[in-house]
């Protein structure tokens, strides 16, 4: 047994309906400008070639129902509400006719931002990751499995803060599907268990503040709650 020079990082992991064990998190992936109406309105051209991708650490995910406070180094802080895809088997380079079969389960789940420091990252043509990986960026409500969820379609994604809507959208709306998306990072990866997949937000993603609720839902999973309490 390997001794350790200090505590190291307790295993993150996201709750399932009706099970007892929880979802191990092993690495956040996540998709960029996946809704062409939020590519829009950030200033871009929707890609329809191939998705592309930024990462969080799994450090970082925290449960629905959180309380965090306003995260350091911005005055920009936005939310951006997701469907995230859990993968409950190994893959590489699956084809988008499999693709599905290696998925556990789905969730709601929220990508949050600091978007100035994005913004700077994007004029400067720099990586994203102080505007996107930082404490308790990645929240994630209950799972449900995949055949319980059923086919991703037409079903409704939302967001509202303080009972105010702000994203209101459809996962038919997404650029590149589940099953485009597994397919490609397995051919960038070698996906594990325990991997999940937040695959992008449609728009009206804005600024959140000290004291601000939100709460995600997607028809037919749990919702996704977060509560913002001062800076620390």
């Amino acid at each position: 047994m390997t001794d350790f020079l200090f505590p190291i990082a307790p295993t993150t992991s996201i709750r399932v309906d009706g099970e007892s064990a929880a979802f191990p998190i092993n690495r956040i992936f996540c998709v960029g400008r996946n809704y062409a109406a939020h590519a829009a309105e950030m200033g871009n051209v929707p890609d329809y070639e191939a998705p592309f991708y930024f990462t969080k650490a799994a450090q970082h995910a925290v449960a629905s129902g959180a309380r965090i406070p306003y995260p350091l180094g911005t005055e920009n802080y936005h939310h951006e509400m997701e469907l995230t895809v859990l993968i409950g088997a190994p893959a590489f380079r699956i084809s988008q006719d499999d693709a599905l079969s290696v998925v556990y389960g789905y969730c709601a789940s929220l990508d949050m931002t600091r978007r100035d420091l994005q913004n700077a990252s994007k004029d400067k043509r720099r990586p994203w990751d102080t505007s996107k990986d930082f404490e308790n960026a990645a929240v994630f409500g209950v799972a449900s499995k995949a055949e319980a969820f059923g086919e991703i379609a037409d079903q409704r994604i939302a967001l509202s803060v303080n009972g105010a809507a702000r994203q209101d959208a459809s996962l038919a709306e997404l650029i590149h599907s589940v099953p485009a998306i597994i397919a490609d990072l397995s051919a960038l990866y070698h996906l594990q268990a325990g991997d999940v997949i937040m695959t992008g937000t449609p728009a009206g993603v804005g600024p959140v503040g000290a004291g601000d609720v939100l709460h995600g839902s997607i028809d037919g999973l749990a919702p996704v709650e977060l509560t913002i309490t001062q800076a620390e």
